[in-house]
């Protein structure tokens, strides 16, 4: 099951940050067709794109070992920042990426619920002071 999950940005002062995450089958990287849509709409929302820095937080669950899941974060990582560069007009220089592979987990990796939850990539958009 993929959930993708969009947080609004209706009302945000200009210090204030906006958030899409994506999240992924556990051992994947790849981004669903549906995801893609969504995540494309997503960008064609926001006001002046090019005024925001982005940054790519990548993570995964605790199943498999270190080394895996790190090349795993960077695999999403890469697979979304790919994404964000075709046809959306974001430059590679506005986009920083963190990948935390299993290490920083948000919710509780002892449960399939909080797994689940952690194999996402979060997209974090900056507001750029002019």
């Amino acid at each position: 099951m993929l959930i993708l999950l969009i947080l609004p940005f209706q009302g945000i002062a200009q210090t204030e940050h906006i958030r899409k995450s994506i999240y992924f089958p556990g051992g994947q990287y790849y981004i669903t067709p549906y995801q893609l849509e969504t995540l494309r709409e997503f960008l064609d929302s926001i006001p002046d794109l090019h005024h925001y820095s982005i940054t790519i937080h990548s993570h995964t669950d605790n199943i498999g070992g270190v080394s895996y899941n790190q090349w795993l974060s960077q695999m999403r990582s890469t697979t979304t920042i790919n994404e964000l560069l075709n046809n959306n007009g974001i430059l590679l220089e506005a986009i920083e990426q963190k990948d935390f592979g299993q290490f920083n987990p948000v919710y509780d990796n002892s449960t399939p619920q909080g797994r689940q939850m952690n194999r996402r990539v979060d997209i974090v958009f900056w507001p750029i002071s002019l």
